[in-house]
């Protein structure tokens, strides 16, 4: 194999790591989110899965987004703590 050229034997279908960590990650706070208003534990599931998809994007070089979901994860413990002593 000459240098550049891939191989050809199912490198495309192969996902790192770090992909199935963030799709992992984004996926978890789409699903917490839409059940937040059944129990505040999912709001503080809402807050983990925003925590790991800023440290996904920091890991993958992306700082704007890893500091923008670690915003989202501050206010989401805040509505959980808000929840949790209204209950």
């Amino acid at each position: 194999m000459r240098r550049g050229e891939t191989a050809l034997r199912g490198e495309r279908d192969v996902v790192d790591a770090l992909t199935l960590f963030g799709a992992t990650s984004v996926s978890a706070m789409l699903v917490f989110y839409a059940l937040e208003s059944r129990s505040p534990l999912f709001v503080l599931a809402f807050a983990a899965a925003c925590l790991a998809a800023s440290l996904y994007g920091f890991l993958q070089g992306a700082w704007p987004f890893g500091v923008v979901e670690g915003v989202w994860s501050g206010v989401a413990l805040g509505r959980w703590r808000r929840r949790a002593r209204s209950k």
